[in-house]
């Protein structure tokens, strides 16, 4: 990771009035992948998100042997080729940075190789859990070693993995269950997982996995609850466009919640498996005014910011931007259902509850979420804990905040690297030019 780099989030000189045209999904974009690498003939993905964490899978995908094109001459820009080999290797180091999706859905793969690979990431990641994974790996016949239970750890592989049963404990993260699911038709008897324990925290992310294997054709049976049979058998090779990430949306709507303003997002899809379309609904229950015309998603602010009380367990990676809005409503606001956020890029009830008191807000942390009391806040440092959903949070609150600085702006390369750009701009097309200068990119 670059060193940090702090910025001082610009404040809002006028209702935020913008229309906003957004990168691809990393959700879609890292599953679109994986998928190409376990196919039987070669795919194209076309306007995959151009990200750190897209460029650690290729990356890894890589070490494995898959060659990936991108943007070459034969093809468009914004076009990737991915070839998968006859069978994959495993040499090397493959770097998950903070990925959950690396670090959870490659391993699956290199159980398929032949050869050791060493996974390892940047030192956050030391603290996120792996043990449900790779104890499961282990159990279907891979080797692993390391501490059993987190980064860094070595993976040798067996091209003729026999697969099969196997339980899970899913409810620290999804992306258990995910990259099993995604590499399960490939091993010899598929896959039988079983979940056992708690609650599953972001169910429509499973869902999404589930939606593109069986596009690819792969057979899964999951009638019964916590229970998915995957059929071995071939993964086909799709072309696959991929939709603007919902999630990163969230902040630039957000900001016409709290300015008064009107942003419109564009190529907002009609249908889709993303848990971010998630925050229409939570706009509206704030108090803004959402609609959807066509493909363009329509978010005007009104005079007041509601406290709300929700369940936010199918699409916790919008905890940040909610709790951001939450501390600047008319009343206390509940978020439940993110407890499992304690375990993603940072412990982020952690971070919100500390950063959001630091301003002068009165946060308190519970089970399974948190309680928002709003306060006045005044400007101060604004750590991000190398957490791109922090950083878009801190920057949120400096609309209307005076005098915030966030810590380290370049922490949202992980999913956005144009995220400074593209908030700069929208808050300079919010204002005539005849109004003043405008915000220094």
């Amino acid at each position: 990771m670059p060193g940090l780099r702090q910025w001082a989030a610009p404040e809002a000189p006028a209702p935020i009035t913008a229309t906003v045209a957004l990168p691809g999904s990393k959700s879609e974009t890292n599953r679109a992948l994986v998928l190409a690498a376990l196919a039987a003939e070669p795919s194209v993905i076309i306007g995959g998100l151009e990200a750190r964490d897209t460029q650690l899978m290729r990356d890894a995908l890589r070490t494995l042997g898959v060659d990936i094109v991108e943007d070459n001459a034969d093809q468009p820009r914004g076009q990737w080729q991915i070839t998968p080999p006859e069978g994959f290797v495993a040499d090397g180091t493959i770097d998950c940075g903070l990925a959950g999706t690396v670090m959870r859905f490659v391993p699956p793969i290199a159980a398929l190789a032949h050869g050791t690979v060493r996974f390892d990431g940047d030192e956050q990641a030391y603290a996120r859990p792996m043990a449900p994974l790779l104890g499961a790996l282990k159990h279907i016949g891979a080797r692993v070693d390391g501490n059993g239970y987190s980064l860094p750890f070595t993976l040798t592989g067996n091209p003729k993995l026999p697969g099969g049963e196997v339980v899970v404990d899913a409810a620290e993260s999804s992306q258990f269950l995910s990259g099993l699911l995604l590499a399960g038709a490939r091993y010899i008897d598929g896959i039988d997982i079983r979940h056992v324990g708690g609650e599953i925290p972001s169910l429509p992310h499973v869902q999404m996995t589930l939606a593109m294997l069986r596009a690819r054709g792969v057979d899964i049976d999951d009638a019964t609850m916590h229970r998915w049979i995957v059929s071995p058998g071939t993964i086909r090779g799709v072309d696959t466009t991929i939709e603007p990430d919902l999630s990163n949306a969230a902040p630039f709507l957000a900001a016409a919640a709290l300015t008064g303003g009107t942003v419109t997002v564009a190529n907002w899809p009609s249908e889709t498996i993303q848990p971010g379309d998630a925050i229409r609904g939570i706009l509206q229950h704030f108090g803004a005014e959402v609609s959807l015309e066509g493909n363009l998603l329509h978010v005007a602010g009104t005079d007041h910011i509601h406290g709300v009380d929700l369940d936010l367990s199918g699409a916790a990676e919008l905890t940040p931007v909610v709790a951001a809005i939450a501390a600047l409503a008319d009343d206390t606001s509940h978020l439940r259902g993110i407890a499992h956020i304690r375990g993603h890029e940072a412990n982020r009830l952690d971070a919100l509850e500390t950063e959001l008191n630091r301003l002068g807000g009165h946060v308190r942390q519970n089970h399974d979420g948190l309680t928002i009391h709003p306060r006045i806040l005044g400007g101060d440092l604004w750590h991000t804990y190398a957490d791109h959903r922090m950083a878009q949070a801190g920057a949120l609150l400096g609309l209307v905040v005076p005098e915030i600085v966030v810590d380290d702006i370049g922490c949202t390369s992980k999913t956005m690297p144009e995220f400074e750009q593209l908030w700069t701009a929208m808050i300079n097309d919010s204002v005539p030019e005849s109004e003043g200068e405008t915000i220094s990119r």
